[in-house]
């Protein structure tokens, strides 16, 4: 069996935040989702929790960071530099504050980051791996 991983986010509006979500390319899993939560699916692996802050705190008693600070970023690996350009706009035209960190283009490397509507920071990335190689040496 795969290893699976699932990130969980503190959200203060659930349903713009799932909305958000579903618009940058996430689908909504009905069945572990409710009033207090809502399961996205990024790939058959990852699936991104999405916490009204009452759900967090069952789970913590640690406080929720402020939207302007940054404990992580989650990078996501996109088909093409297109793809990293269409999920940053999506993430724009729905609330997301995009290019929060220099775009990236090393050639072989293409990435730009955007916070969502609670700041947590995402970074669409494509890379290919052919040229890569060649330039790790």
């Amino acid at each position: 069996m795969s290893r699976m991983i699932f990130v969980n986010l503190p959200v203060a509006d659930l349903a713009k935040a799932t909305a958000f979500y579903e618009a940058i390319g996430l689908t909504k899993n009905q069945q572990f989702s409710d009033e207090t939560s809502a399961s996205m699916i990024l790939s058959d692996t990852i699936i991104v929790a999405l916490l009204t802050h009452a759900k967090w705190h069952m789970f913590t008693s640690r406080p929720i960071a402020p939207a302007t600070s940054s404990e992580v970023m989650l990078a996501v690996s996109c088909d093409s530099r297109d793809a990293v350009d269409a999920m940053n706009q999506a993430a724009a035209t729905h609330g997301g504050t995009v290019d929060i960190n220099p775009v990236q283009d090393l050639g072989f490397l293409y990435n730009r980051s955007f916070a969502d509507l609670d700041g947590h920071v995402w970074e669409a990335m494509w890379m290919d791996m052919a040229a890569a190689d060649g330039a790790t040496g």
